[in-house]
């Protein structure tokens, strides 16, 4: 793996954990609002911490295949 697409990756990774924060940020706000403001019956709510944990989860999953790639990289430098 070249040393350009290692410090890719890391980047890429770097942008994955601050957008999984931020969107980790959001979805706690939203379910406060539900079980404070709203209660269960905002369906509105509901239906943007559907959207939210999709997205969430589709980053976890990116982010785990970055890891893997970077550690492969660690573990075998010439891979």
């Amino acid at each position: 793996m070249e040393h350009d697409e290692q410090d890719e990756k890391g980047r890429r990774f770097l942008e994955l954990i601050d957008k999984q924060s931020s969107l980790q940020q959001v979805m706690i706000s939203k379910l406060v609002a539900l079980i404070e403001v709203h209660g269960w019956d905002s369906e509105d709510l509901r239906a943007d911490l559907t959207d939210l944990t999709r997205e969430y989860s589709g980053i976890t999953r990116e982010i785990n295949g970055l890891d893997d790639a970077l550690n492969d990289v660690v573990l075998d430098p010439d891979h």
